[in-house]
């Protein structure tokens, strides 16, 4: 007879492979030339406003790395100093990374109750149309739709598709976010990055002019994401280098550092505390997803030595705002019990990044990194923390 779980287990971090029409299948036909794939030397390559993009190399995802084949490097334990390239092992994508039901079979065999599940090139595409608004909410619309279509936003509850929302027009991302809520959305995606627009100056999302979408999440009771993405953060980089396109496949040594640094997540965050949007709407809440832990302690001693010198500027400390408005998934290979002693053990989340190389072979594994916890703390990382977070 099989042992029943102690506690429930629910991925903040699940990952599908998206077929390769799905920012294309619901994309009006007047867009057709500013996004699609081409023929590449016999491989197909997605290019967006005329400009072939390599930061994913495959986007067809016919062949992906094996999951969990980076997850030693992301360690730190590569003994024969082999590249990304080198350690990936290939395989051909499996439907169970493309299918939802194929998906909950799977889950079932990895003992996973639940997960929040993130698409795989999303996070690239608002970098990439900025300079077209009109654009940038149209493919956002389109790969909705498509995800609607083929994984649903809420699959049998216990799988969360997360649907995309761009800001850069705020009365579109207020227009995106109600038809999600419409059709069922549990929680929606914004990339951890400043809101760009077609002049090339951008805004902070957490400025006023944001106020109707921040309303509408509070109002409605959903939570926001902020998963790892394409930031625009290059260009900093590109002050001291020579510009490239990010690629994680062949990052320059000072690109390597900047991005260890997690300072999109870190700048993204500290906006939002000092443009009060909290303060403004304290029902939000935000997780923060596949940006590592590491950049908290930072973060959070920031807001102590400026809250010290000039308290007269906030209401109550910066970090306890943050504590409350705040989840964070860590890396597997981060030190949990820091993260734990400075946010709280009720917002640590459990995310494998699975099936991506980087994250964990078995999403499950996670549970290793928390042997020395209290069982209560464990099963609230493991689950209870994002299923408070989602509203299951």
């Amino acid at each position: 007879m099989t042992e029943p779980k102690a506690f429930e287990v629910w991925d903040a971090d699940n990952h599908m492979y998206e077929t390769i029409d799905a920012y294309t299948r619901y994309l009006p036909e007047k867009y057709s030339e500013a996004l699609k794939f081409v023929d590449v030397k016999g491989r197909k390559k997605l290019q967006i406003l005329g400009v072939i993009t390599e930061t994913i190399p495959n986007p067809t995802y016919e062949v992906i790395p094996t999951p969990g084949a980076w997850a030693d490097y992301f360690r730190g334990i590569n003994p024969e100093g082999k590249t990304l390239r080198e350690l990936a092992e290939p395989i051909r994508c499996p439907d169970e990374f493309r299918r939802p039901d194929l998906r909950l079979a799977l889950m079932d065999r990895q003992g996973v109750d639940g997960a929040v599940m993130f698409p795989t090139t999303a996070g690239m595409l608002e970098e990439r149309t900025k300079s077209d608004t009109e654009l940038t909410h149209a493919v956002t619309h389109a790969f909705n739709r498509w995800l609607l279509e083929d994984w649903t936003f809420n699959y049998q509850n216990r799988i969360f598709p997360v649907p995309a929302i761009s800001l850069n027009d705020p009365a579109l991302g207020v227009k995106e976010l109600e038809w999600c809520l419409e059709n069922g959305a549990r929680t929606v995606l914004i990339r951890p990055a400043p809101v760009p627009r077609e002049d090339g100056t951008s805004r902070s999302a957490a400025l006023p002019e944001f106020d109707d979408f921040w309303r509408l999440v509070e109002s409605s009771g959903i939570s926001v994401q902020m998963h790892n993405s394409d930031s625009g953060y290059e260009r900093y980089v590109d002050d001291w280098e020579d510009a490239a396109e990010f690629n994680g496949f062949a990052l320059s040594k000072l690109r390597g550092f900047i991005y260890e640094e997690s300072r999109n997540i870190f700048d993204t965050l500290a906006a939002f505390i000092a443009h009060g949007v909290f303060e403004r709407f304290p029902g939000v809440r935000i997780g923060v997803i596949e940006n590592g832990g590491s950049w908290a302690h930072r973060l959070l001693d920031v807001f102590d030595r400026v809250y010290h010198k000039r308290p007269y500027d906030f209401s109550e400390h910066p970090s306890d705002v943050f504590r409350r408005h705040v989840w964070v998934n860590p890396f597997h290979e981060e030190d949990m019990s820091h993260l734990i002693d400075i946010l709280g053990a009720d917002r640590v989340m459990f995310g494998s990044d699975y099936p991506h190389p980087e994250g964990l072979a078995e999403p499950a594994d996670f549970v290793k990194e928390l042997q020395n916890l209290p069982e209560d703390t464990t099963a609230r990382i493991m689950g209870g923390n994002l299923k408070e977070l989602i509203g299951v």
